[in-house]
């Protein structure tokens, strides 16, 4: 089966066709989904949402974008990712693309989660946009090693890539690598190893060819695993194979 590792199926756009989208998994042979938080208030929500399933699971966290909003301490996600859906800690990180310093704010966010991520045991999902030295740099400073986790829907340098590797991070590609002008991220789908590399759709955006500028689903991760595969000259079955097996390697709370 296929795993779709990063999706919002909470988001309106997805929930209010829930039934239809997991029908659609299933013809797809996808057979578990991470559904990530972003924000604490509608977290409940969230939960709500996969409980009910057994191949549906969640994280806990506050995405960096969101600047307003309320603040987990590092005990309260501690004590939220008890419960045995939640099998990681994000989507957390930084991302300097639409937001200007001062951003003491979010860095202080991201750390909170890193040390959340290693008191629980779960890994961190990390989410870095236009920010990279700086999420490197947290991530050495707070040993985020000790925790591990994966660089969510990548879009970063070789180099960005290699030093995620280095802090043991998975990789994960999204739809975007199926874009015909990513060829720097193409590069780097060919060079990560096999064995640290996940895939996602982050769902409801970044839908891949070719359906792209369309909503997403899960159903779609398919089209992430074919461009993979191409562009390794390796089969489907193989990045199928390696991204399941890694999926539940990193994320070893899921159980179906």
């Amino acid at each position: 089966m296929f795993v779709d590792s990063h999706c919002h199926l909470n988001f309106p756009e997805l929930a209010e066709n829930l039934d239809a989208i997991l029908d659609k998994m299933r013809q797809n042979q996808v057979g578990c989904a991470l559904v990530v938080s972003v924000d604490m208030d509608d977290w409940p929500g969230l939960m709500e949402l996969v409980r009910p399933h057994t191949h549906l699971f969640a994280s806990v966290g506050v995405h960096p974008d969101y600047e307003k909003v309320t603040e987990p301490t590092v005990q309260e996600l501690v004590t939220l990712a008890q419960d045995p859906k939640v099998v990681a800690i994000g989507e957390t990180g930084l991302d300097y693309y639409r937001l200007q310093e001062p951003l003491e704010w979010q860095r202080e966010r991201f750390r909170t989660h890193i040390r959340a991520s290693r008191e629980s045991g779960l890994p961190l999902i990390i989410h870095t946009r236009s920010a990279s030295e700086d999420t490197i740099a947290i991530m050495r400073q707070e040993q985020a090693q000790l925790a591990g986790g994966v660089m969510h829907c990548f879009t970063e340098t070789w180099e960005v890539a290699q030093a995620a590797l280095d802090l043991n991070f998975y990789i994960s590609f999204s739809g975007i690598v199926t874009f015909k002008n990513a060829t720097q991220l193409q590069d780097v789908a060919q060079r990560v190893p096999l064995d640290r590399l996940l895939i996602e759709t982050d769902s409801p955006f970044l839908a891949p060819v070719p359906y792209r500028g369309k909503t997403n689903n899960p159903a779609l991760v398919i089209h992430v695993a074919e461009k993979i595969a191409e562009l390794r000259g390796i089969s489907v079955k193989e990045v199928e194979e390696a991204s399941t097996e890694n999926f539940f390697r990193l994320f070893n709370k899921v159980r179906l």
